[in-house]
């Protein structure tokens, strides 16, 4: 992260942002997806672990690999560029369910990554409920994390 200290700050202050192009998005592609109420990141790390004979049976590990998830969970929002979007890749396969995605932070850094959409819950709830939008985007190469230049 950039060296600016964010401090603590209200999640409702990042941005979520998703090409409506898929992999073709340009910067004007790139909208935010209304109405998510959850965002939660999970980070995976491809650890291989062996056991040498100098290390009197101490296990040795390395960092092989990374991979990320973002799950958003909210409300289904028809009209909403990005959640139609989102919503509309839940009959998909294939690489009609590659974009590009990004995250701001408060103090301008971004996060920004191809991804694969996985919509988990396209609609649906409590019969009283508005209906549900569910999705993860699962990171798919390497991302990008350009600090802001304030």
């Amino acid at each position: 992260m950039s060296t600016t200290n964010l401090g603590v700050y209200p999640v409702f202050d990042l941005k979520f942002k998703i090409g409506i192009n898929g992999r073709e998005s340009t910067e004007q592609d790139m909208v935010i997806i209304k109405e998510m109420e959850t965002f939660s990141p999970s980070i995976d790390g491809n650890v291989v672990d062996w056991t040498p004979m100098d290390t009197q049976g101490w296990v040795r590990r390395l960092m092989t690999g990374k991979s990320f998830t973002i799950t958003l969970n909210g409300k289904r929002h028809v009209g909403d560029p990005g959640n139609d979007y989102v919503a509309g890749l839940a009959w998909k396969s294939g690489l009609d369910c590659s974009s590009k995605a990004e995250i701001e932070f408060p103090n301008g850094d971004k996060l920004m990554f191809n991804c694969v959409v996985n919509v988990t819950t396209p609609f649906g709830g409590d019969s009283t409920d508005v209906s549900n939008l569910e999705v993860e985007l699962q990171s798919d190469g390497k991302p990008v994390y350009v600090e802001s230049e304030v």
